[in-house]
Parts: C-alpha cells; sequence; structure tokens
C-alpha cells in the first residue's frame, strides 16, 4: 500500500540580532526565495522540507510524508508519551516489510491499495 500523512512538530526557533524572544518565524525568514539562497530552484533538489503552518495562534511545522511497501496501518486508542496534545494528529504505525515505522504528531490523508 501507498501511504500519504502530514507530520507535525514545534516550530525550530532560530535566533538571529534582528529578532527577540517569542517573535514568531515568518515564511519570508524561515524559507527565503530558493534561487537566491541557493543559487537553484529547491524543487531541484531532493529534500526534506517543513512548511510554517498556524494551528490555534501558534506557528508550528508540517511536513507531507509518504511511503510505500506498507502491508498494515494503525492508530492506537490510547496516547504515547511521544504525543502532544498541542499539535495535530498522533502516532500513526506503519507495518513494513523491514519492520514498523512509527510517526509521532501524524494525520493520516490518504492510503491506497496498489494492487486491490
Amino acid at each position: 500500500m501507498l501511504v500519504h500523512c502530514r507530520q507535525y512538530k514545534h516550530e525550530e526557533v532560530q535566533f538571529d540580532d534582528n529578532r527577540t524572544t517569542g517573535e514568531s518565524q515568518t515564511e519570508d525568514t524561515v524559507n527565503p526565495d530558493s534561487e537566491d539562497y541557493f543559487g537553484a530552484d529547491i524543487d531541484d533538489f531532493e529534500l526534506e522540507t517543513w512548511d510554517t503552518i498556524e494551528f490555534r495562534g501558534d506557528p508550528i511545522q508540517r511536513r507531507s510524508v509518504t511511503i510505500d511497501g506498507v502491508t498494515a496501518v494503525s492508530v492506537p486508542d490510547d496516547p504515547t508519551e511521544e504525543d502532544d496534545s498541542t499539535l495535530p494528529g498522533g502516532t500513526v504505525q506503519l507495518r513494513l516489510d523491514s519492520g514498523i515505522e512509527t510517526l509521532e504528531h501524524a494525520a493520516i490523508v490518504e492510503v491506497q491499495d496498489e494492487n486491490p
């Protein structure tokens, strides 16, 4: 199966001389124009990209995760130690041929069986 999720984490604060404690990072400071920063379009690179979004009035980060070759998906009823109620999603367990992959603070977007 092909599983597509969104994973969330707290914003990683990067301090510099132009910011004060508690000041939110904006999209412009977190993600400058890739052509200016790298000298090439960021879509040409294979990178793990986190986008800054707002959740309950606070900035958090979100990324899309797509995993192929999943044989089973489960979402535990009981919260784990890693679950954080200040972030969307919960723990998602994916069973693969190579073992179990656990995504904390994740929300399932789509699960697709390639061979129904």
